[in-house]
C-alpha cells in the first residue's frame, strides 16, 4: 500500500511511538474516516500501511488516507474515552456510529421547597410536575431520564392519582379563583385555592419522590405509620385521607408490576444483527419500575466491521480496539461469579459484541448512567472500568442473569428482533419506492441511495407571513436537517409566482455560480450541487415559473416536475408536469413512485405550514417584539409574562399596570406599551 501514500505520511508513521493513543485518518478533502485506539501506537498504525488489503472495505479505506493525527495518552483507559468522545462528536465514516436526534425526557418537580412547605413563591410552596427535556436547572429536581414522552406522561398520571401534585403552570396557578377539573376528578389537591396546606403538600411531594426513587416500602410503613399517628389523635378524618392514598399507591404497585427486589436503576441491552443493520434495545427501569424501551439503529456497521476484523490480531491478554470501545471479550455472570472473565483475540470478537460496545462506550458520554447494565452479550470489563472513571458511577455488567433481570433481557431481545424487523421491512419498501421513481422519470442514477430530491412549497394566509419550504430527500429517507425555511419579502401577498421564483433564485444561486466555476464539470466536494430532482409543488405555472429561474442561472431544465393536482384535486390522481416540454405522466393511483412523490410533497407542505403559522402567531401576539425590546431582559420578560399571564396580556396592559411589576420603570413600561401596540 505504500506507493499510494506520499512519503510525508509514511514517515510520519513510521515516527510514532510505542505508547497507547488515539490516531485518526483524513481524506484528500480533509473528511474524516476513521478514529481508533491503540496500546502501542507504532505497532497499530504501520499494520494499515505495511500489509496489502485488495479490494476490502479497508483496503478502499486505506486508499483514501492523506493524513493522520495522533494522541498520546497516559493510558489505555484515558485513550478509550478520548476515541469514543471523538466518534460520537466527528461522526467518522468507518465507526459504528450511534446518532441520538434529541435528548432524553425527564420528569422535573419545580422548586426547592422545604418540608414544612416554607418557599419564597407559590412555585416553591407548591411544586408542580412536568414533562421536561433540556439541560438541568439546580432550583428544581429531575427524575429519569426516561425512554420517551410517553414514558414521563405515564409516570406523571400514576402520580396524580396517588398523590395529587399539580400540574398547572406557576401563570394559571396564581390567578386561580376556584379548583379546576383535576381536583373534582382527584388528580390534583386543590393548592391554587388553599384546599391544602403547605405542609401537607410537600409532604405528598416527598412521597412522591420516595416513590420515584423506588424507596416504596419505606414510603408504605411510612404512611401506614402516619395514618396510625392521626387515628391515635382521633384525627380520623387526616387518617382517612392517609388510607386511601395507601389504597391507591397499594393498586398502583400491583398495576405497574413495581419490583421489590434490590435493582431501583438498570439498564437492560439487547442487540441484533440482520441483513447488515444492527438493533440494540435499549430498556430501562428506574426506581424499581420497568418504564419501557428505545431501539438505537447504528450506521457504518458493515464498513466499521469489516475494518475492524481486517486489523491485526493482538495477543490474548491485550484490550486494544478498533475504534469501536476495546477488545477484549469478556463473560461475566455477575450473579455467579463477578471476577470471572475471558478474553479472545480482537478479530474473534463478534458483531453483537463490537456493535454491543460501541453503543456502551458512545451512549453513556452524556446520559446519566445506571450501576448495573444486563446485557445479552459480554463486554469489556476495561470499557466498563473507563466508563465508571469518567461517569463517576461504578457501574458492572451482567451477561447471564436470572430471575427477574432474565424475564427484562428476554424482553428487551424480543424487542431488538421486532424492532429491526420492522426497520428492514421499512427500508426495502423505501428502497422500492426510491427505484420506482427512478425507473419512471428515466433517472441515470449510479447509486439509488445517493438520488437526492428536494421539493419545495409556498404557504401563507391571504397573502400574511408568506414562507416557502426546502425539503430533501436522499438514502431513501427525508433528511430533516437539510431542510430550509425561506421568510419571502418584496412580493405582493398571495402571489405564488413570485414568492416560487424569489426561493428558488436564492437556493441555488450558489449552484450556478459553483458550476460556471467549475467550467461544466462536476461542483468539487464541499460545493453546492443540483439535486438529481426539484420537485415543485403546483401545476404549469409555478413550472414555468421554475423554468424561467433555471434558463436565467443557466441549469438543468430536466430536474425539475410539477406536482399538478388531478381532478377535484383527490389524492392518487395527481400527474407530473415537466419543465423541459415532455408530455404530462400519470404514474396511477398504486404506483410505489406517485407514493414517494406524494410523501415528499407532503412533507414540504407540512413543513411550510408549521413555519407560516409560527412566523404568523409571532406577528399577531407580538412575542418576538416583546423580546427585542431594548431593557427587556429575561428576568423582566418573565415578571411581566407572569404577572398578566401571557404576551397578551402584556400587550393590553396600560403603563401605570406596567409599572406596578419590579423593575418596569416609567419610561420602560412607556417603551414597551409603544411597542405593542
Amino acid at each position: 500500500m505504500s506507493d499510494v501514500h506520499s512519503a510525508e505520511l509514511l514517515a510520519q508513521v513510521a515516527a510514532l511511538p510505542p505508547l497507547p493513543g488515539v490516531y485518526r485518518y483524513f481524506d484528500a478533502q480533509g473528511g474524516l474516516l476513521y478514529v481508533g485506539k491503540a496500546r502501542n501506537l507504532k505497532k497499530r498504525v504501520s499494520s494499515y500501511f505495511t500489509k496489502t488489503h485488495g479490494g476490502t472495505r479497508i483496503g478502499h479505506m486505506v486508499s483514501k488516507i492523506t493524513r493522520l493525527d495522533t494522541t498520546v495518552v497516559r493510558s489505555e483507559a484515558e485513550a478509550l474515552l478520548l476515541e469514543n468522545n471523538l466518534i460520537k462528536s466527528l461522526n467518522p465514516r468507518y465507526n459504528i456510529l450511534f446518532r441520538d436526534d434529541k435528548s432524553y425526557p425527564y420528569l422535573k418537580i419545580t422548586g426547592v421547597a422545604a418540608r414544612d412547605g416554607s418557599g419564597d413563591y407559590p412555585g416553591q410552596q407548591f411544586p408542580r410536575m412536568a414533562y421536561y427535556r433540556g439541560g438541568v436547572d439546580k432550583r428544581h429536581r429531575y427524575f429519569g431520564p426516561y425512554p420517551g414522552a410517553w414514558a414521563v406522561k405515564e409516570t406523571i398520571l400514576l402520580l396524580q392519582k396517588v398523590f395529587r401534585l399539580r400540574t398547572c403552570e406557576d401563570t394559571v396557578f396564581a390567578n386561580r379563583t376556584r379548583p379546576c377539573l383535576l381536583y373534582q376528578i382527584k388528580r390534583c389537591s386543590g393548592p391554587c385555592v388553599d384546599l391544602i396546606s403547605p405542609q401537607a403538600y410537600a409532604s405528598d411531594v416527598h412521597h412522591a419522590e420516595a416513590m420515584l426513587r423506588g424507596e416504596t416500602q419505606e414510603l408504605l410503613q411510612a404512611m401506614e405509620a402516619r395514618m396510625m399517628e392521626h387515628s391515635g389523635k382521633l384525627e380520623f378524618e387526616q387518617a382517612a385521607d392517609v388510607r386511601n392514598q395507601i389504597s391507591a399507591l397499594s393498586r398502583v404497585l400491583h398495576q405497574q408490576a413495581i419490583e421489590t427486589t434490590s435493582d431501583k436503576d438498570v439498564d437492560i441491552l439487547a442487540v441484533k444483527v440482520l441483513g447488515g443493520r444492527a438493533c440494540v434495545n435499549l430498556a430501562m427501569v428506574r426506581g424499581g419500575r420497568h418504564l419501557g424501551d428505545r431501539a438505537y439503529f447504528p450506521v457504518h456497521v458493515e464498513d466499521a466491521v469489516a475494518v475492524f476484523q481486517a486489523e491485526e490480531p493482538q495477543e490474548p491478554d491485550s484490550a486494544d480496539g478498533a475504534g469501536e470501545g476495546g477488545a477484549a471479550a469478556e463473560s461475566v455472570n455477575a450473579d455467579a461469579a463477578a471476577d470471572q472473565a475471558g478474553s479472545a483475540p480482537m478479530a474473534a470478537r463478534s458483531i453483537e459484541v463490537q456493535v454491543l460496545e460501541a453503543f456502551i462506550a458512545q451512549h453513556y458520554i452524556g446520559v446519566p448512567a445506571p450501576p448495573v447494565l444486563v446485557t445479552s452479550h459480554p463486554v469489556d470489563r476495561a470499557l466498563l472500568a473507563a466508563l465508571s472513571q469518567q461517569v463517576g458511577v461504578r457501574m458492572s455488567a451482567i451477561h447471564q442473569p436470572r430471575e427477574q433481570r432474565r424475564a427484562w433481557l428476554e424482553m428487551a431481545q424480543k424487542n431488538a428482533d421486532i424492532q429491526l424487523a420492522r426497520l428492514l421491512a421499512e427500508e426495502g419498501s423505501q428502497q422500492a419506492r426510491t427505484r420506482a421513481l427512478a425507473d419512471a422519470l428515466d433517472l441515470e442514477v449510479d447509486d439509488l441511495a445517493t438520488l437526492t430530491i428536494e421539493c419545495f412549497d409556498i404557504s401563507h394566509t391571504a397573502g400574511e407571513s408568506t414562507q416557502a419550504s426546502c425539503v430533501v430527500f436522499h438514502h431513501h429517507k427525508m433528511q430533516s436537517s437539510e431542510y430550509r425555511r425561506y421568510k419571502i419579502e418584496g412580493i405582493t401577498g398571495g402571489d405564488d409566482y413570485a414568492a416560487m421564483r424569489q426561493v428558488l433564485t436564492r437556493r441555488y444561486s450558489k449552484v450556478a455560480e459553483a458550476q460556471r466555476e467549475a467550467g461544466g464539470a462536476d461542483p468539487s466536494p464541499g460545493q453546492a450541487r443540483l439535486p438529481d430532482l426539484v420537485l415543485v409543488d403546483g401545476g404549469k405555472g409555478q413550472v414555468s415559473m421554475a423554468r424561467e429561474v433555471f434558463t436565467q442561472l443557466g441549469l438543468d431544465l430536466t430536474r425539475i416536475v410539477g406536482v399538478e393536482k388531478g381532478e377535484g384535486r383527490k389524492v392518487g390522481l395527481e400527474e407530473l408536469v415537466f419543465a423541459d416540454g415532455r408530455d404530462k405522466v400519470y404514474l396511477g393511483r398504486d404506483s410505489a413512485a406517485l407514493m414517494l412523490v406524494a410523501q415528499i410533497r407532503d412533507e414540504a407542505h407540512r413543513f411550510a405550514i408549521t413555519g407560516m403559522r409560527a412566523a404568523r402567531a409571532k406577528v399577531r401576539v407580538g412575542g418576538g417584539q416583546l423580546e427585542e425590546i431594548a431593557g427587556v431582559g429575561p428576568k423582566k420578560r418573565a415578571r411581566l409574562l407572569q404577572r398578566f399571564g401571557g404576551v397578551r396580556g402584556v400587550a393590553a396592559a396600560s403603563v401605570e399596570d406596567l409599572i406596578t411589576v419590579d423593575g418596569i420603570s416609567r419610561d420602560l413600561a412607556e417603551e414597551i406599551y409603544r411597542a405593542l401596540r
